[in-house]
């Protein structure tokens, strides 16, 4: 594996595992309160672009860490409209 590639996906696993305490804290607490609906709505809008764009140059590090976040964040999404 290319330096590069690790590199990259050393990247997108730190900032993919960064959602992970916020799910747990969202679904364990059912509160949601202090999570912003329209922030979360934006970033998954974006992280879903990213996603995209990784698909189409056939970038791993970009598919992987994407598709991840893109269920990390949809969940405090659903858990944000679930529990108000």
């Amino acid at each position: 594996m290319e330096m590069v590639t690790l590199i990259g996906l050393m990247a997108a696993t730190l900032t993919t595992v960064s959602f992970v305490p916020q799910v747990v804290r969202a679904w364990r607490s059912q509160s949601t309160k202090d999570v912003s609906l329209a922030m979360f709505t934006i970033l998954c809008t974006g992280v879903a672009m990213w996603l995209l764009y990784g698909i189409i140059i056939g970038d791993l590090p970009i598919i992987v860490a994407n598709s991840v976040t893109l269920v990390l964040a949809g969940s405090i999404i659903v858990a944000k409209l679930r529990f108000g």
